[in-house]
């Protein structure tokens, strides 16, 4: 039964908790279906740019996901090096690049988005 004396902060507090606790859960569960070394934040930049668009800029995305430019240029040199991302000049300036998912990056995305699926299913059928 749920504590009702509880003041609407430490309510707050416990709900947010829980969301905390999911999302660890998930993303555990979300790595261990993808391929040995590859992690959530790289899946989600090529979701990102699949879902959004591509042909932003390494900057643009660091912002978007709130990290340091150095984490998203780390995330996309792995993501490079396996050929799911490639970076193209700026024809307008020749000095930044940017980024466009590949066939195989879209590939990449969809196997692991299907990869979760009899987890989805148990999830959604648990009772």
């Amino acid at each position: 039964m749920p504590d009702t004396s509880a003041s609407p902060e430490a309510k707050l507090f416990t709900f947010l908790n829980e969301i905390g606790i999911l999302a660890q859960l998930s993303r555990a569960l979300f790595e261990a279906r993808l391929p040995l070394g590859f992690t959530v934040p790289q899946f989600s930049v090529l979701n990102n740019l699949v879902r959004v668009r591509d042909g932003r800029s390494p900057g643009e995305l660091a912002r978007a996901f709130q990290v340091p430019k150095t984490s998203m240029t780390h995330s996309l040199a792995v993501l490079e090096q396996h050929g799911l991302v490639e970076m193209r000049p700026n024809a307008q300036d020749g000095r930044s690049k940017y980024v466009f998912i590949t066939e195989a990056g879209r590939y990449f995305r969809q196997a692991a988005i299907e990869g979760l699926a009899p987890d989805m299913a148990a999830i959604a059928y648990f009772q």
